[in-house]
């Protein structure tokens, strides 16, 4: 397996005026180069058999990020798009402009789209949670909202997360509205309603902390059992897979066998691999192990009907924002550029990556203007056969040279050596295209040229 891939590029110095500071320098990547599979995932998955999806943000949907979502998944889910809180925020007040618009992108893209969700303890409108009823008017409001929301979209989606997080971490029902005012048999009530809004739907019982054999996946396991015992509809278990780096549980594909054995399917609907940040290469390579583990667990197991990745980009994550100082949990970066995460991906599913040329992207040194005591440089980083998310320029000045201001870029100093990073809107290369940094610095007696060395 190939879990990470660096690029590494040559700077040339070159020689402007009739003195010129360069450099010996080296071009690295923050995360990878942005090459893709050289197949699409949804491809690969589809060519085993599997779902390749991903969660989405429907206002998002243009552009880079519309692109890429059609082109590599085959099933969308809306992130908070078709939460209660979300289509009826006052009572008998709707918006389905959000979930409107990923219902019709995916129809135009030839996926499926993954209804999220029907019945949860959170999002949900103030009136709801904060209203004083009855067993009976509760359980007519969630029947009610079953019926309106899967009927708006009855035949076009493929499958529903019903019943969302019922359990605590030790097997326990969640002390939720649903279950206070209606008892463990909401989970069934449901169920019910979904199947009689639209029979063609499949539909899922979904939760986090749940991927392993553990007392909250026994108990999930439990419940389906019971319900298919009962007769109550159930067609698949959804296992969240919000995971944390180097901790994919190792009995994964031995509870995603025993639910099979129940007679129902299982997805992984929610993947994403969160690290402490800054993301460094060797915790990409590790997410990049932990990303194929998964793969491999759905995959070895027939009813496992594939992965759902929880945004596919880190600019579209959830993870800074609910657990600060972690991120980098998705397969692309906040720059659109493939991780190893999305390599060992593609890789888990047949496919294959080729690694853009290595001196694909360049930095070239060149001093603009020169006086007495001073001159000004400017590095000019240049891509034709790859891109670049992020980018990192050093080099040794050879005669006491000191850089004394720099802009679009970071620049630190120590000694002769000189490190120099892309600022916030810089760091995408694209194929073809080219970034420039500047920088004043002072010199006395002479401004040499020093060896160039290749990265």
């Amino acid at each position: 397996m190939r879990t990470s891939r660096s690029l590494r590029a040559r700077l040339t110095a070159l020689v402007t005026g009739a003195a010129t500071a360069a450099a010996a320098a080296l071009l690295t990547l923050g995360a990878a180069p942005a090459q893709a599979a050289d197949a699409p995932l949804r491809d690969l998955a589809a060519a085993k058999g599997k779902v390749m999806g991903t969660a989405v943000t429907g206002s998002k949907l243009t552009g880079t990020y519309g692109e890429i979502a059609g082109r590599e998944f085959n099933a969308l889910t809306p992130g908070n798009a078709m939460k209660w809180g979300s289509v009826e925020p006052t009572r008998g007040n709707f918006d389905w402009a959000e979930a409107d618009r990923i219902v019709a992108f995916a129809e135009a893209h030839g996926q499926q789209v993954r209804g999220h969700t029907l019945v949860w303890h959170s999002q949900n409108p103030s009136w709801l949670t904060n209203g004083s009823w009855t067993s009976a008017e509760l359980g007519q409001l969630m029947k009610d909202h079953i019926a309106l929301e899967v009927g708006r979209y009855k035949g076009r989606l493929a499958t529903w997360d019903v019943v969302n997080e019922p359990f605590n971490e030790d097997g326990t029902y969640r002390q939720t509205l649903w279950y206070n005012g209606l008892g463990a048999d909401y989970i069934a009530q449901a169920l019910t309603a979904a199947r009689a809004a639209d029979p063609s739907a499949r539909l899922y019982i979904n939760d986090y902390n749940v991927e392993g054999v553990n007392a909250k996946s026994t108990a999930l396991y439990n419940l389906v059992k019971s319900l298919k015992e009962r007769g109550v509809p159930i067609d698949g278990v959804g296992l969240q897979a919000h995971l944390i780096l180097g901790q994919v549980p190792s009995t994964m594909q031995q509870n995603i066998q025993r639910f099979a054995d129940l007679g129902v399917d299982v997805a992984i609907t929610e993947l994403d691999i969160r690290m402490r940040l800054p993301a460094d290469s060797a915790k990409l390579a590790r997410q990049a192990a932990d990303y194929e583990a998964v793969m491999n667990a759905c995959l070895a197991v027939s009813r496992c009907v594939g992965v759902t990745v929880w945004g596919f980009t880190d600019s579209d994550s959830w993870i800074p924002d609910t657990f600060p100082g972690e991120g980098a949990a998705t397969p692309y970066d906040e720059n659109y550029a493939p991780k190893p995460a999305y390599h060992a991906i593609a890789e888990a599913l047949g496919g294959t990556t080729t690694p853009p040329p290595t001196d694909a992207c360049t930095a070239a040194y060149s001093v603009t203007s020169q006086w007495n005591t001073g001159f000004t440089g400017q590095v000019r980083i240049a891509c034709s056969g790859a891109a670049l998310s992020s980018w990192k320029v050093g080099w040794t000045f050879g005669a006491g040279q000191r850089i004394t201001q720099a802009w679009n870029a970071g620049c630190t100093q120590s000694g002769a050596a000189v490190t120099c990073s892309n600022a916030s809107y810089n760091g995408t290369v694209p194929d073809g295209g080219s970034v420039t940094f500047g920088f004043n610095g002072s010199w006395s007696g002479s401004n040499p040229v020093p060896t160039v060395s290749l990265g």
